[in-house]
């Protein structure tokens, strides 16, 4: 660096903030240089920085935490990171019992858990997704039970207050919530604001709410809150999040469980 006197910590910090805004990432390697400090003392910054939910660790590096302006469609979600929201789906699946009424969430990692319930008997499913809901249609051992409310098309899925109403008229044993965008600083978010009250709905009807949230998501938010980490009663989320968030998931009293990731034919259930 051309300036002579060293930074304290605080001021290092914000310009590794200010040069991730025009490189979006960058290597551990090349921060050292640009900082003119160790390694370590790098790593140190980027764990600092993802602890207060600016920015987010990956192989090598660090990328800058983003906001999210609008949703993948489904098309698109469907075809990302599938090995992780087959995993997370498994052990949320450890979460069911047989006679239980649950909510999926609309979203291809609740999907995931579909085949996990026809092992269940006497099951009652609730979602405001249109994916889940016909992929249960041809099973007439599990009731099921449609929110209704306003169709979002690129999401297949109903969202806005009908939907919300419904749910509200429901009493859930659990709520599987599913989510965009997520970290420390800013909860669980979503760029749709029609999609808030029907996952705070099944949130607040749900005996037990859990969040299924993929490490990809992580370190990204958008503009309307649902809800605190800590307002759920257990997180589920995959092994590739960093150790200095999982760090901070413990000390910030956020249950966690983290899912190792297979192939897809290690993690489909078993017959």
């Amino acid at each position: 660096m051309a300036d002579e006197t060293p930074l304290i910590p605080d001021q290092r910090r914000e310009l590794l903030i200010k040069l991730l805004r025009g490189h979006a990432v960058l290597s551990v390697h090349q921060l050292t240089e640009m900082l003119g400090v160790s390694h370590m003392t790098v790593r140190r910054d980027i764990a600092t920085l993802e602890r207060q939910g600016r920015a987010v660790s990956v192989p090598g590096g660090v990328r800058i935490a983003g906001q999210l302006h609008e949703e993948p469609s489904f098309i698109d979600k469907s075809t990302m990171d599938q090995p992780a929201k087959l995993a997370i789906a498994e052990r949320a699946a450890g979460l069911l019992n047989d006679n239980t009424t649950v909510y999926l969430d609309a979203g291809t990692t609740c999907q995931a858990l579909v085949p996990h319930l026809v092992r269940h008997q006497g099951m009652t499913v609730v979602t405001n997704d249109f994916t889940t809901a016909n992929a249960l249609m041809g099973n007439p051992d599990i009731e099921v039970i449609h929110s209704g409310g306003r169709i979002e098309h690129a999401n297949r899925s109903a969202v806005g207050r009908l939907a919300a109403l419904t749910l509200g008229q429901l009493a859930l044993d659990v709520a599987f919530v599913s989510t965009s965008s997520w970290d420390l600083t800013h909860g669980v978010t979503t760029p749709s604001a029609a999609k808030v009250e029907v996952k705070q709905a099944a949130m607040r009807s749900a005996s037990r709410s859990v969040l299924l949230a993929g490490s990809v998501k992580y370190g990204t938010f958008g503009m309307y809150r649902v809800a605190d980490l800590t307002g759920f009663d257990t997180l589920i989320t995959d092994a590739g999040l960093p150790p200095s968030v999982r760090t901070a998931l413990h000390e910030r009293g956020v249950e966690t469980s983290f899912a190792k990731a297979g192939t897809d034919e290690e993690r489909a259930p078993k017959p």
